[in-house]
């Protein structure tokens, strides 16, 4: 038996009186004077207890490790030395020649657990997986959801499998190569089961965010809120061993500290990785386009490792669907795609007409191993009215054009869960929250998003019903059969030739080109002795090729081109890989 007491103490600053209970027992806890209460022995592991504050409760602790009974349940200690890991030199991979697997835990098979996950690693070896980065699994409310509302920060969602299921999932990635990010949400919490305004102030009343009240990062008593999420993060990266981490929607962390948050955040990384001897990663989610998020801290930048790069999966997929609702009336050109490949930004200081006014900043002396690009994840999926895939929006040879070039760019590639062999199941935003008016509040407020893309909000599925999550769930099945097997090898074929040939794998922007004809619809992009050719137009194109009668094809699809001595003649929707160097 374990005797190991597990300390706990809680940031109160304004309560006068806090006390925890304990099955039959209620203990009292002392104040500190800097706002922390300690109890005076520790509990043992396995120990349900819960706080008051003021004689009002019980609450869950906001560090709660684990929250066996949901996120309004009481809290349960963890002994994190318990476990026995297996991954004893592990180092991950770098991030710049990494192929990034994007999954959610509760749709990824249908056990909906991290033991799922398990059970198909070997596949995502086989398919060349360098790293799985999983949505949010901090606990949320209910049995289902995305994770970007949850409250229990510390304590892995129950349902998925707890931290112990957490713990297992790590240890057998590392087991098989494979790094494992962690999506985390630090910009708002979720309205269920949320009782952080009876501890302290953690909410600036004098900002406000999409989600509400803005997280308290520099009014008075941030230095103890920012201590939370950093906290958070570095017990993620240490208890649970991840590799990385993946910061939600970092523009609405609204700082204007001398320090920000992220660049606070960064440098405890860096102590912790310098410390345990492990690379570990911090990836953001920005609409800023501004590349100081990824430029180090020595240069004045905030000292984020990468960034997603949505103007890379916005001008493709305008490209590739012909959709211009939203944000997608700025793109559309293949001169969007060609900039977005050789300068990251396609709007980097230019003038967005979707936003009305100058949008972004250039990108300089930054590798493009700093940015991921995609043509699918969560929110370019979850967020459409239908949970549409680019599978149910285009034909099949655009949408290979489309993911060569996602592996061909001189970013981090990352792919979506099932998009790799064109799933036809669609990714839904599903809720399951206890409170009837909160689940009514989601369904109006995403049908008023809906508006500006003109979709028909009479479209919306329901967030809240079981069938909407059990829509979302993967069907492996299909990856055995046809179309959905040729498209399957077409990715593994793909990662592949990225792992292979060292120019797919430098970031150095100024050894990208890109020639392309607005009117026919191609583009060439030139990367070393390779050369990517894509055809989005409805003809046949002679696409010129210097020096083609030389080159050797490497991959194509759906058919092989004929090659003449300074030309390549290119199908309607198809794309091809051709090297013009002697092997």
């Amino acid at each position: 038996m374990n005797n190991r007491k597990i300390p706990i103490s809680v940031w109160a600053p304004f309560a006068g009186d806090v006390a925890l209970r304990t099955g039959d027992r209620t203990l009292p806890l002392k104040r500190a004077e800097d706002g922390w209460w300690h109890l005076a022995e520790g509990l043992l592991p396995d120990t349900d207890y819960a706080f008051f504050t003021d004689g009002r409760g019980p609450f869950p602790d906001p560090r709660s490790m684990r929250l066996p009974n949901g996120v309004q349940g009481p809290s349960r200690t963890v002994d994190h030395g318990a476990f026995k890991w297996h991954d004893s030199g592990w180092r991950a991979p770098p991030l710049s020649s990494g192929v990034i697997y994007e999954l959610h835990t509760g749709t990824f098979t249908e056990k909906a657990t991290f033991d799922g996950v398990i059970e198909r690693l070997d596949y995502l070896c086989d398919l060349g997986i360098t790293h799985i980065e999983l949505m949010p699994v901090n606990s949320f409310s209910g049995t289902r959801g995305w994770g970007y509302d949850g409250v229990g920060l510390f304590a892995p969602q129950e349902s998925y499998g707890g931290p112990e299921g957490l713990k297992r999932l790590v240890d057998a990635c590392h087991g098989r190569g494979i790094a494992v990010l962690l999506d985390v949400v630090y910009n708002h919490l979720g309205p269920e089961g949320n009782y952080l305004e009876h501890f302290g102030p953690y909410f600036a009343g004098h900002y406000r965010s999409p989600w509400g009240d803005a997280v308290n990062l520099d009014g008075p008593y941030s230095h103890e809120v920012r201590r939370f999420f950093i906290d958070n993060a570095l017990m993620w990266l240490s208890d649970y061993h991840l590799d990385g981490l993946r910061i939600d929607a970092v523009h609405a962390l609204v700082d204007t500290s001398a320090i920000h948050f992220l660049e606070e955040l960064s440098a405890a990384v860096r102590r912790l990785e310098a410390e345990t001897g492990r690379p570990l990663v911090l990836i953001a989610e920005s609409d800023l386009n501004d590349p100081r998020v990824v430029t180090p801290t020595e240069a004045n930048g905030m000292g984020i490792d990468a960034q997603w790069s949505d103007d890379f999966h916005h001008a493709v997929h305008a490209v590739v669907t012909g959709e211009q609702g939203g944000y997608y009336a700025d793109f559309g050109r293949m001169e969007d795609i060609a900039r977005a490949c050789t300068e990251v930004f396609v709007y980097g200081g230019r003038y967005s007409a979707f936003r009305k006014r100058v949008h972004g900043r250039p990108v300089e002396k930054l590798s493009g191993s700093r940015f991921l690009c995609y043509i699918q994840n969560h929110d370019q999926i979850g967020n459409r009215a239908g949970g549409e895939r680019i599978g149910h929006l285009a034909d099949p040879g655009r949408i290979r054009a489309a993911a060569a070039l996602v592996f061909f760019a001189p970013f981090v590639p990352m792919i979506f869960q099932g998009e790799e062999w064109g799933a036809t199941t669609p990714f839904f935003y599903f809720t399951d929250h206890a409170d009837e008016s909160l689940g009514k509040a989601v369904r109006e407020g995403r049908a008023r998003e809906f508006a500006a893309f003109g979709w028909n909000p009479e479209d919306l599925v329901d967030p809240q019903a079981q069938e909407t999550f059990a829509r979302s769930t993967l069907k492996w099945k299909e990856a055995d059969h046809e179309p959905h097997h040729a498209t399957l090898r077409w990715y593994r074929d793909l990662i592949a030739l990225r792992k292979t040939r060292a120019c797919l794998k430098d970031g150095r922007l100024d050894r990208t080109t890109a020639r392309f004809n607005e009117t026919a619809r191609w583009i060439a992009i030139s990367r070393g002795e390779l050369l990517l050719v894509c055809n989005f137009g409805q003809k046949e194109q002679c696409i010129p090729v210097k020096s083609a009668s030389t080159a050797t094809l490497l991959l194509w699809s759906p058919e092989a081109p004929v090659i003449k001595p300074s030309a390549i003649l290119l199908p309607a929707n198809a794309a091809a890989i051709i090297s013009r160097k002697e092997r």
